[in-house]
């Protein structure tokens, strides 16, 4: 699995936050790794506080550098420039399509600082348009390049068929790695059911609570039914059921389970705004600083 990963850089330490990632992926699955730089034109003198790469030779030469610090001797490195013509996040990912890469590697800097996901920073943009799973980092403001592991992995899951199509490639990855599998699903509450559910919960609370409550059972027995069904097939995996809002107790699970990596299932072919105006991805990556594994999922049933 993930045999090609483009790891996009711009010259910058927040940037490079994504190549420990990077570096311990290739090596424990074995992949080749293509570092990418989008030339800009009339880019900006600074970016993130430091001097931008503008100029093609001095990108190229400083891809190879990397290239050479960052990865183990056996790990396969090639450098690409692209142009930003369609701009930076479109180039990013025409950059993976045309690569055939497998998994994009990026940290989750943006314009607002690095605990803000503005709309339309690169990172939430190439989630959105792109077709191929991307790993985010979020680079710690004390240490631009944090280390990685990838010993536990934390998978929610919500029950819908389409959004656990994550769960087959963090079984995938846990048998690589290797690594422990930690399912969970969040059943809201009273207070946090959205919307029109929301609304109807306040008008008819008792039913309300008695329907949470053979939800959360249903969930039990969906957990466990993944559970048992990956241990069989000779993987680690345990299983929990929590109440409340979804993305804060995505957060909780992963701090409390010492997750080195969340994997997601994640629609991020159905429009920007769409997706990241409601997304619980990306709610959870701004509760959480565990790196985000997110994969986009099709249809069940479609062939596109």
């Amino acid at each position: 699995m993930f045999e090609h990963l483009l790891v996009p850089l711009d010259g910058s330490r927040l940037a490079e936050a994504a190549l420990p990632a990077a570096a311990t992926l290739a090596r424990r699955l074995g992949s080749r790794v293509t570092l990418v730089h989008i030339v800009e034109p009339d880019a900006p003198q600074e970016i993130h506080g430091e001097r931008h790469l503008s100029d093609p030779a001095e990108a190229g030469a400083y891809l190879h550098e990397v290239a050479a610090h960052a990865f183990s001797p056996g790990v396969p490195v090639k450098t690409h420039m692209h142009d930003a013509g369609e701009g930076v996040a479109p180039s990013i990912v025409a950059s993976a399509g045309e690569l055939e890469a497998g998994l994009v590697v990026m940290c989750t800097h943006g314009e607002g600082g690095l605990r803000t996901w503005l709309l339309g920073s690169i990172a939430q943009q190439v989630v959105a348009l792109g077709t191929t799973p991307v790993l985010l980092v979020q680079p710690d403001g004390a240490a631009a390049t944090p280390a990685f592991a990838c010993r536990r992995l934390l998978v929610p899951l919500d029950g819908q068929a389409g959004h656990e199509q994550g769960l087959a490639v963090a079984a995938e990855l846990a048998r690589a790695c290797p690594a422990e599998l930690h399912l969970l699903l969040v059943v809201p509450t009273l207070a946090t059911l959205p919307g029109e559910l929301g609304t109807a919960a306040r008008l008819l609370p008792a039913a309300t609570r008695n329907w949470l409550d053979l939800w959360e059972e249903d969930a039990w027995a969906h957990l466990h039914q993944e559970a048992t069904g990956l241990q069989a097939s000779g993987l680690h995996a345990a299983a929990e059921v929590c109440r409340g809002d979804p993305a804060a107790g995505i957060a909780r699970a992963a701090e409390s389970a010492r997750a080195d990596l969340i994997v997601m299932g994640t629609h991020g072919k159905s429009g920007m705004e769409a997706f990241w105006s409601g997304s619980v991805a990306a709610q959870v990556a701004r509760h959480s600083r565990v790196p985000l594994l997110l994969v986009p999922v099709r249809e069940v049933g479609s062939d596109s």
